[in-house]
């Protein structure tokens, strides 16, 4: 890991035309529309009226799978993403100019053989008319790494959910195919469809993008608590536990509270949670 390059890594301005076939294939990649006869999904998939999957912001000015460029000194293979924060400013267009602004915050190094996390947060602007949007940000633990001398710093602390039953459990059905549908989005990353990548890094085969996981959580607030209504959802914070391999049924548990959720999510074929400390807030 090369901290001094990492630190001041040039994102540059990355600029995209978001259009609507983008938002109906990132809905698409979440499952929405499972049901096509559904009126309240099928708004999500169909130009006739279409709203934006408020989760899409993650995906909004991003600037591809850098830690995989050789100049980072990352071992890119062995690198997780940690945990996923969002608060969104306005509701997200269905098509507009984006721009996005990504930065380091800061590197936490956890010590020789203990790894390093990263990091890291972008602000995403409306081009066409100066609106701020959202802000992104993620953390991404380097298993690889760490040992560098610097500082053991320590990120947001995770909400904690409520030890009562839940309000809400969702089941979501993923697609054995939902890995190839989601990285049309932009997140291409070999370890989502390549089986060999998957193996090297001690998986059976490809595992569904820690992003899509976070879209289904995304799908499962809007749908349990907020009746589809994304102006509704204002920030969506979230800890990773597990992969999801795609194909498998996820299982979300919903407690609301004081005008927010509190969630995690699970597979119970295989008793594993995936998602932890998660937290919706509302508007």
């Amino acid at each position: 890991m090369d901290f001094e390059a990492l630190t001041n890594w040039d994102f540059g301005e990355i600029r995209q035309t978001l259009t609507e076939r983008d938002t109906i294939l990132y809905a698409l990649g979440l499952g929405f529309g499972e049901d096509p006869t559904d009126t309240e999904e099928l708004a999500y998939v169909y130009e006739d009226g279409l709203k934006a999957v408020p989760s899409m912001a993650v995906t909004m000015g991003y600037p591809g799978f850098w830690l995989r460029d050789p100049k980072t000194g990352v071992n890119w293979q062995k690198v997780l993403h940690g945990e996923q924060w969002l608060d969104i400013y306005k509701p997200l267009p269905v098509n507009a100019n984006i721009i996005g602004r990504t930065k380091i915050d800061f590197i936490s190094d956890k010590g020789e053989g203990k790894g390093a996390v990263i990091y890291q947060s972008r602000e995403i602007v409306n081009a066409d008319n100066g609106d701020k949007l959202a802000r992104v940000a993620m953390s991404a633990f380097c298993r690889g790494d760490g040992g560098f001398g610097g500082e053991n710093k320590v990120g947001p602390a995770p909400a904690a959910l409520p030890d009562r039953a839940p309000d809400h459990v969702c089941d979501i059905e993923t697609l054995p195919r939902q890995a190839l549908i989601y990285r049309l989005s932009g997140d291409y990353n070999p370890l989502h469809a390549d089986p060999d990548v998957a193996r090297s890094v001690g998986f059976d085969r490809p595992i569904l993008h820690g992003l899509a996981t976070y879209g289904l959580a995304a799908r499962a607030i809007l749908k349990s608590s907020l009746d589809y209504d994304a102006s509704r959802l204002v920030g969506l914070d979230v800890r990773f536990s597990a992969p999801v391999y795609p194909g498998e049924i996820v299982r979300f548990e919903i407690w609301e509270q004081d005008g927010e959720a509190r969630f995690r999510a699970s597979i119970p074929e295989r008793d594993v949670l995936v998602l932890n400390n998660g937290a919706a807030r509302f508007a």
